[in-house]
């Protein structure tokens, strides 16, 4: 008898503890109250608790990865317009390659180099004027020149990067005079967007100045 006593309280005394232990990702499944051998039914006197693990690997895929934004442009133009952003941002990395078409070539064409001995100076040329012949011989490429050739490509680069930079800023400062009458969440998913925009172009830029420099030191 003391025994079925026991089993009636048991439920009773477990469920407060369960409620104070029992984590978020913990599921349990109670089983249905049964029929004793004195033909009287009793409650479910145990649970069965299954609690879920997030893996290592899942956090840690959770935890390098930021959900990225994909706003729609017309649903924002009160507060800024992304394309002109992505066009002032364009507009950076196409100059560059602009730059490094013209002015970084490991050899010069005889006709843009006459160009240049006669506009300029300092490019070590010496055009020879031969009647109505300009003759303008072409230094031979040294290792020493490429490298330096490298690095004005890095500097352009970099020049290029402050650009962006300076896009962004300029962006994301007209966002925050657009506060009122917008709620944060819209406004911190704009500044997001104009970020994503910024790493983008950011990316290409190294893209170029990396298959350039290939080019460049062969």
């Amino acid at each position: 008898m003391a025994l079925n006593h026991l089993s009636l309280l048991r439920p009773l005394l477990c469920q407060p503890l369960l409620r104070h232990v029992r984590s978020p990702l913990t599921s349990c499944i109670s089983s249905r109250p049964f029929l004793g051998p004195d033909n009287i039914q009793h409650p479910a006197s145990a649970a069965v608790c299954i609690r879920l693990y997030a893996t290592k690997k899942a956090k840690a895929k959770a935890k390098g990865q930021s959900a990225k934004v994909n706003i729609n442009s017309a649903l924002v133009e009160d507060i800024i317009s992304l394309d002109e952003v992505k066009e002032d941002m364009t507009a950076v990395l196409d100059s560059l390659k602009d730059d490094f078409t013209r002015n970084l070539s490991i050899r010069t064409s005889p006709g843009t180099a006459a160009t240049r001995a006669l506009r300029e100076s300092g490019m070590n040329l010496n055009p020879e004027v031969d009647g109505m012949i300009i003759k303008v011989p072409v230094p031979k490429v040294t290792r020493e020149h490429r490298e330096n050739l490298a690095k004005v490509a890095k500097q352009l680069s970099n020049k290029a990067k402050d650009s962006v930079r300076r896009v962004r800023s300029n962006a994301v400062t007209q966002v925050k005079k657009a506060k009122e009458g917008h709620s944060e969440d819209t406004i911190r998913l704009v500044e997001k967007q104009i970020q994503q925009m910024a790493d983008s172009t950011a990316t290409d830029i190294d893209k170029q100045l990396a298959a350039k420099t290939k080019e460049l030191l062969g």
